[in-house]
């Protein structure tokens, strides 16, 4: 059980930072040496880049610049968390690589192998052993996303959500060619369920992954 990284993916609005919430309570209940953490983000420097990744007023923002941002926050959090808490037990992520790929690759459109070439410097060989990629139809997401940042104040980190539908769906479409690609490390959750039905078959993936007797 020591030594896994297991991540959560999904377009805006797909109820991951919930859904790793209640899987981080759930792994903690059992007694299990673990760590919840996300990205962008996850340090101090890395919340400072985050600002400036989410803020809707930085509309101009160059995709290139965007990706290499999302690398600096992520060597850090390599760094700082994720590295020395693999040795110890479980890291729980909300997003990590499969993100950059799903939106600064298939979103933004820029090269897909050289986001993969700068993901093998930043992360040197270090991918999840568990993805969880809740899919959700686009624009039900984004409309879940920008509902739930107007009624608690996100509007400061909703420039993502301020995209247009066509960018979310080219973001989903991404997410699932990579589930494809990887179907043993991927597992494709539907996400427009009631939440406790998600988190149960959450539960079932990770329990089998970390080998639970439940």
């Amino acid at each position: 059980m020591k030594g896994k990284f297991i991540t959560l993916e999904g377009i805006e609005g797909s109820g991951k930072s919930t859904q790793i919430a209640l899987l981080a309570n759930y792994l903690k209940s059992l007694g299990l040496p673990l760590v919840l953490t996300r990205e962008p983000g996850g340090t101090p420097i890395g919340d400072e880049i985050r600002k400036i990744l989410l803020d809707p007023a930085n509309t101009t923002l160059d995709p290139r610049a965007e990706l290499l941002l999302y690398a600096a926050s992520r060597a850090q959090h390599l760094k700082e968390i994720i590295m020395p808490h693999l040795e110890k037990g479980v890291v729980l992520c909300d997003r990590f690589a499969d993100a950059t790929l799903a939106y600064q690759g298939y979103g933004r459109g820029l090269d897909i192998d050289l986001i993969r070439r700068l993901d093998a410097i930043v992360c040197a060989g270090l991918r999840p052993d568990l993805t969880i990629l809740l899919d959700i139809d686009a624009a039900t997401g984004v409309e879940r996303a920008r509902g739930r940042n107007n009624s608690r104040g996100l509007d400061r980190e909703a420039r993502f959500e301020n995209e247009a539908i066509a960018f979310h769906e080219r973001v989903r479409q991404g997410y699932l060619t990579l589930a494809r690609a990887e179907p043993d490390r991927i597992r494709i959750v539907e996400a427009s369920r009631p939440m406790d039905a998600i988190q149960a078959e959450i539960r079932k993936i990770v329990a089998k992954e970390l080998r639970i007797q439940e």
